[in-house]
């Protein structure tokens, strides 16, 4: 694939301490890099220091450059990374690590760096990359890196925007290679959220208002009146039930949902429980739950639940009447991933029109309606002032939480998972 003006650009004067391409998602900002930059930097190096490739997970390392560098470079010359962290790449040993491990992170913590190719810079605690500047050492250290914008008070946009030796790219999608169609639909379909900014535009923009503002304004597109039915019409089978229980505290409610994902990775909001929790005690919640499996096992099957783990003694009341009812669910902890995180695969959902709720599920209907940022914060914070229905929402993402990668990746239509690259 021939390399676009502004890749060219870049390789034209990517010769600072400090070489950055921040912007869209899909606008080619990696693909210049491990076809051209990475492999230049690894075989120039000179053995002064260590060579590291960090992202934000080795999963996502390996999803967005290793393996896009290996179909090009082929196997043998870019290799698997090992249980040590390294991986051969070029004939050299590189580091590739996680920053989101700062266990791995520490092992090399007082090594000196001699090049470091950085991934979704975005998503790493400042902690690493503070611990990674001072290591940076070397009279001709390079560093690469990309990220996808953030709020304009994240901590990395602050490090651009100081006097350091920083060549800096921007990108807009339409800098890319998508296909028209592609980009017109991905633009269509982010119009009104804070990823449109980010994403599409590339600008640091700050999140406010509605969460999901597209939902709000299209809820029927959304609505579906039997899960079966449209199963069946639509030609997908649902091959996991998950349940996800929020336990309400004094002022709120408990939440059940039940989710069907489907065989291509739709997914589907089946039932749901909404109770006072002014109104419980742990023996009155287990019967209410009982009563829900009961409920959703009928029509659907066997299931997993998931249930917020802050709560252990809940937990374990819910499992003792699972077991005594002999119901065909099992009862385990939630992940508890980051909100923002469950956000963003909420809005890839929707974005990708992957996102069904039965029409009688009315709380998660309005949850997903009146959902806001905080108005008040610099970061990306849903409020949780009683205002919005937090509880629905949590109990929905605990569901999907255990398949977010597969999720994530369910939709290969956009060529990437949005928020991956």
């Amino acid at each position: 694939m021939p390399l676009t003006e502004k890749q060219l650009d870049f390789l034209k004067n990517c010769n600072h301490r400090w070489n950055i391409k921040t912007g869209a998602t899909g606008s080619g900002k990696s693909f210049v890099d491990y076809s051209v930059v990475i492999p230049k930097r690894i075989t120039a190096a000179r053995g002064e220091g260590l060579l590291v490739l960090m992202g934000d997970t080795r999963g996502t390392l390996e999803r967005n450059i290793l393996e896009p560098m290996r179909s090009i470079w082929s196997e043998k010359l870019v290799g698997n990374i090992r249980s040590n962290n390294t991986v051969n790449l070029f004939g050299k040993k590189v580091y590739a690590l996680g920053a989101d491990n700062k266990k791995h992170v520490s092992k090399i913590q007082g090594a000196t760096f001699e090049y470091v190719y950085g991934d979704e810079i975005t998503t790493w605690s400042e902690e690493v990359f503070e611990m990674l500047k001072s290591r940076l050492r070397c009279e001709h250290s390079h560093f690469d890196g990309t990220c996808n914008p953030e709020n304009p008070k994240h901590w990395f946009k602050g490090f651009l925007d100081s006097d350091a030796d920083i060549f800096q790219q921007s990108y807009i999608i339409d800098d890319g290679v998508l296909p028209e169609n592609i980009v017109r639909e991905l633009k269509k379909e982010y119009e009104g959220t804070v990823y449109y900014d980010r994403w599409i535009l590339g600008k640091w923009a700050a999140a406010e208002g509605l969460i999901y503002n597209y939902f709000a304004n299209h809820t029927e597109e959304f609505l579906i009146d039997d899960p079966l039915k449209w199963c069946r019409e639509n030609n997908k089978k649902i091959t996991h039930v998950m349940l996800g229980v929020d336990f309400g505290g004094t002022n709120s409610h408990t939440a059940f949902k039940a989710v069907g994902i489907t065989n291509d990775w739709h997914v589907l909001v089946l039932d749901e429980e909404h109770i006072d929790s002014r109104e419980l005690d742990p023996d009155r919640l287990s019967r209410r739950f009982v009563e829900f499996v009961h409920r959703v096992q009928h029509l659907y099957g066997e299931s997993q639940t998931r249930a917020d783990n802050e709560e252990s003694v809940l937990i374990r009341g819910l499992a003792g009447a699972v077991k005594k009812n002999e119901l065909k669910t099992k009862v385990l902890n939630a992940k508890k991933m980051p909100i923002n995180d469950r956000i963003k695969l909420t809005i890839l959902l929707m974005a990708q029109k992957r996102l069904y709720i039965a029409r009688r599920c009315e709380h998660m209907k309005d949850a997903f309606e009146t959902a806001v940022y905080d108005p008040k914060q610099f970061e990306d914070v849903r409020l949780d002032d009683g205002t919005s229905d937090i509880d629905s929402l949590d109990a929905f993402e605990y569901c999907l939480e255990p398949w977010y990668q597969q999720l994530i990746q369910g939709d290969r239509r956009t060529y990437q998972p949005l928020f991956l690259r």
